[in-house]
């Protein structure tokens, strides 16, 4: 959460966001989430998952920054190939 601008500005640092996906399928099959604002970040983790979404699904989606939800993300880019930009 350190390196998200919003969670600078309304200092916010501790906290993560963690996704498990499927090795062979990427479809995701959990997400963890422990910071400022998970209970209104976990609804996109929710609806992705009733998708069948895959990591790289949540990591070529869009989200506006700067907010809380970029480090899902940041999350999805990690699962991907340890892609995060910010780590």
């Amino acid at each position: 959460m350190r390196a998200l601008g919003r969670a600078r500005a309304s200092d916010d640092l501790d906290g993560l966001v963690k996704i498990i996906s499927d090795e062979k399928t990427d479809e995701i099959l959990g997400v963890h989430m422990v910071a400022a604002r998970a209970a209104d970040m976990i609804a996109e983790a929710v609806i992705a998952m009733e998708f069948r979404a895959s990591a790289e699904d949540l990591a070529r989606s869009s989200h506006a920054h700067p907010t809380f939800t970029e480090a899902i993300k940041e999350a999805a880019l990690d699962a991907t190939g340890k892609r995060a930009l910010h780590s």
